[in-house]
């Protein structure tokens, strides 16, 4: 469990990290869109998404469309090699491998 990243552990932000990594590299999805595909509130989502900013993880882009406020959310080269490991470490947990 040590080789597990605890900042992508939390369930909500493995969920979160989990969608962002299906998309494309450098591809970008809205937050209202990423709220309503993990069934989150905005201030849950918020929070979460600041947490793995933070860490490098995620990128956060606001701009507007016309007058109206638009986030856009997207994994970063770090964000998702730091999935790749998570589910790897994973990957060997769940085999038993290193026990």
């Amino acid at each position: 469990m040590d080789d597990l990243d605890p900042v992508i552990h939390a369930p909500a932000r493995l969920r979160l990290v989990a969608t962002l990594a299906a998309l494309r590299r450098g591809e970008e999805i809205s937050f209202p869109k990423v709220q309503q595909l993990l069934g989150m509130t905005a201030g849950n989502l918020s929070t979460h998404v600041r947490k793995l900013e933070d860490a490098g993880y995620v990128d956060v882009v606001k701009t507007h469309s016309g007058r109206k406020p638009v986030t856009y959310l997207s994994l970063t080269v770090v964000g998702r090699r730091a999935f790749e490991d998570y589910t790897a470490a994973l990957d060997d947990l769940l085999r038993g491998a290193g026990a």
